[in-house]
């Protein structure tokens, strides 16, 4: 019996455009995060963290992927920053393709970062480059310590993860330190920040980390 794998020219085709979009976000200058996480995790809302935090020195946008409505990127607009929605009408991840036609509508030659919210899911998003800088890995506390082990491969290609809703975590049974562990063993590379987006509380040294990035990007492109 014949087997077609329709997988890998998919993956090829979007790896391509990914690419393009990447030379062109290296040109421009502008350091790009892809945010992934379970839905309610927090996203938007650390993106709101962050945007206040680096309104002040940066210029940022938000690419918003949902499987359907404006709700998120309306919350962005309303703060006075770029966003386009992307709504991917039941597909459970972003690709590179939509990224490409968000990217001719936003002021490129006036950005510093963009932050991609993709759909919410902790497997789908992990197997499509979109051109980003890194991905982000967001795990709310009330999900657990164990989601590691349970989803391994989104723990390995994130350059970063984040711990949010600290604030909350005398109420539930949350082991940062075997959190930690687990991360490790996976991605020995990657830090762990531990905050709570809603109040900013812990937030600094994520901040500093995107800074720090924007600058090596921005100093780049100079070069």
């Amino acid at each position: 019996m014949a087997v077609i794998d329709m997988e890998k020219p998919i993956l090829d085709k979007n790896d391509r455009i990914a690419q393009e979009n990447r030379a062109l976000f290296d040109r421009k200058g502008v350091l790009v995060l892809d945010l992934m996480s379970s839905p309610g995790s927090g996203k938007t809302t650390t993106i709101q963290m962050l945007i206040k935090a680096l309104g002040d020195r940066y210029n940022v946008a938000v690419i918003e992927g949902d499987i359907a409505s404006s709700v998120d990127a309306d919350k962005i607009k309303a703060g006075g920053n770029a966003a386009v929605q992307i709504n991917t009408g039941g597909l459970c991840h972003l690709e590179a393709d939509m990224i490409a036609r968000a990217a001719k509508v936003l002021p490129l030659d006036d950005l510093d970062l963009i932050i991609i919210e993709n759909v919410g899911n902790l497997v789908c998003p992990v197997d499509f480059y979109l051109g980003e800088h890194a991905k982000i890995m967001i795990l709310s506390v009330p999900e657990g310590d164990d989601k590691p082990l349970k989803y391994p491969g989104i723990f390995q290609a994130s350059k970063a993860v984040i711990v949010n809703k600290a604030d909350v975590k005398p109420y539930f049974t949350f082991d940062e330190d075997l959190f930690r562990q687990h991360v490790a063993e996976l991605n020995p590379t990657a830090p762990v920040f531990t905050l709570a987006a809603t109040t900013g509380e812990g937030s600094k040294p994520l901040v500093d980390w995107v800074a720090e990035h924007i600058d090596e990007v921005k100093a780049g492109a100079e070069a």
